[in-house]
């Protein structure tokens, strides 16, 4: 049993690994460069197209972390305080007078002369409205100082961040209405087969429903991802001319069903003919057969036709290559080991990504692990991965990626 982590050996199949390597090489190869400026509120899952330098401190002068009394601790001998002066949030204190001690509240700016915050429940307000302090106390004490967060000239996000919530709440601390950053990448989303058909349509002899273009098209929305719904090719060579040359002005032609050497691959044919195609068998399951190549320049990934096999190669593979022609630099998902909650008795030779969740801390997976059941996703919470020439037993730990990892 190879340990948990280390791949095993892959034949004459090329390891996922060694095929996102080559995809993030090739986007790097093309990165796009135009850029939009847009209003902060409208940046959430757009990539920074600059580097986001800090232009003022933050917090721009020292705050109390408390609501309670500001002080200069050296003033203190024991007895109670004088309050010289009440301070809210929002307001521009006074220098504080020696020896006595300002009412403050949490986000106020700490008056000159003070040097401590103590927090209103150590304290005691006397009848005659001094205060008294009933713990030992320290300069510095609850005072959030000023560039706590960050200082001017500091680099708070580098070019090629993706933006979030998160992220955009702080740039609106560094008072940023607006931002540069990377145009939405195109995308043109198509299937192949006569056996396909649209839902809503009457299902013929042979024929089934197109669930790949819709998965695909979702998925590349909620990316940020421009798509052009480029619809089902038919079994036609000068259809399928016509169409792949109707997308000249896309970053990406992302296909579906497959590309072979068969008779009936017009696809494939027509790459080879105006273009270029580099057919790789993965050692990866579900998911073998990956294509990538050009049509009069533009570049072309084919994946697996089975909506299983449409979804991990599109979130191990495609997705990164996108995310990294926009220029971000963590592109692959976060994965953790957690323990089996099921055995795996047969070793394999590629390595498999088996839809799961979990469950009291264990990874369980779904029944059906066929490439052609899309249920189980639907199902699954993350991708379960077991490694190649690997078995299990209940308790080995494997790797699990969260499906919200990928989905965005």
């Amino acid at each position: 049993m190879n340990p948990a982590g280390k791949p095993g050996k892959t034949g004459s199949l090329m390891a996922v690994e060694v095929a996102l390597a080559r995809l993030l090489a090739m986007a790097e190869a093309s990165p796009i460069r135009e850029r939009e400026r847009l209003p902060l509120v409208q940046v959430q899952g757009r990539v920074l197209a600059d580097d986001l330098v800090s232009t003022l401190d933050l917090p721009p002068w020292p705050n109390s972390a408390m609501d309670g009394y500001a002080l200069r601790v050296a003033d203190w001998t024991g007895e109670p305080l004088v309050v010289s002066q009440k301070i809210f949030a929002g307001q521009a204190p006074q220098p504080l007078k020696p020896g006595t001690c300002a009412r403050i509240f949490t986000g106020a700016p700490v008056p000159a002369g003070a040097d401590c915050v103590e927090m209103q429940e150590n304290t005691e307000i006397l009848a005659d409205e001094r205060v008294r302090f009933t713990q030992t106390m320290a300069p510095g004490q609850n005072i959030r100082p000023q560039g706590q967060e960050a200082t001017v000239g500091e680099l708070i996000l580098p070019a090629g961040t993706r933006l979030g919530p998160i992220e955009q709440g702080l740039v609106a601390s560094l008072g940023c209405a607006e931002l540069d950053v990377i145009r939405k990448v195109r995308v043109a989303v198509l299937s192949t087969g006569d056996e396909l058909i649209e839902p809503g349509q009457a299902l013929g002899p042979g024929q089934i429903y197109n669930s790949n273009r819709v998965l695909l098209c979702s998925w590349l929305q909620r990316q940020g991802c421009e798509v052009i719904d480029a619809g089902i090719l038919p079994d036609d060579l000068a259809t399928t001319r016509t169409c792949l040359g109707e997308l000249k002005d896309v970053d990406l032609i992302l296909s579906t069903g497959g590309v072979s050497v068969g008779e009936a691959d017009f696809l494939g044919i027509a790459l080879r003919e105006e273009g270029e195609l580099t057919l790789w068998k993965l050692a990866i399951k579900p998911g073998k057969p990956l294509t990538f190549g050009h049509f009069r320049g533009v570049p072309v990934i084919g994946l697996p036709g089975n909506p299983a096999s449409t979804l991990v190669t599109f979130a191990l593979l495609a997705r990164p290559y996108l995310l990294r022609r926009q220029g971000v630099k963590e592109v692959e998902p976060l994965k953790f080991q957690v323990p089996a909650g099921f055995a795996w008795p047969k070793a394999g030779t590629r390595r498999e990504y088996l839809r799961g969740r979990l469950e009291n801390g264990r990874a369980i997976i779904y029944s059906n692990q066929s490439s052609g059941v899309l249920r189980s996703a639907a199902w699954a919470d993350g991708l379960v991965e077991v490694l190649e020439d690997r078995t299990l037993s209940e308790g080995d730990y494997v790797g699990f990626i969260p499906l919200s990892e990928v989905l965005s």
